[in-house]
């Protein structure tokens, strides 16, 4: 498995976790690394980016202020600290990696490598 998310579980709305995305394969420095996800009968949507060369980010508009991306160079991983979380968040949460473009795309067509998801599911 070249990424793996996980940190996904059952949360109350208005809870916290916090995903991670692992690889063995990329130094996530090197790379830009997005957060997608995809909630049942639904396509895939942007969550978060994170820019290889700077730590630079960017958000969807519905989690902005929520949800921070980050990356832990020395243990390499990507990290998603989601906080007050929606039912409406609930959804499969995966990783990808894509070329350390200067601009952070929200394309799915912008990361080349995936990793398998995990699963988030908020309450009411």
């Amino acid at each position: 498995v070249q990424l793996q998310a996980s940190g996904g579980g059952l949360v109350q709305a208005g809870g916290s976790l916090r995903l991670s995305c692992a690889s063995s394969k990329f130094t996530f420095s090197n790379y830009n690394t997005a957060w997608f996800r995809q909630a049942p009968g639904k396509g895939r949507e942007f969550v978060a980016a994170v820019r290889g060369s700077d730590d630079g980010t960017t958000y969807a508009e519905s989690v902005k202020g929520r949800f921070t991306a980050s990356r832990d160079n020395a243990k390499n991983t990507v990290l998603l600290q989601m906080n007050n979380l929606k039912p409406e968040d609930t959804a499969v949460y995966c990783c990808a990696v894509g070329p350390p473009l200067s601009t952070l795309r929200v394309g799915v067509d912008a990361y080349d490598y995936w990793g398998q998801g995990t699963l988030v599911t908020v309450s009411s």
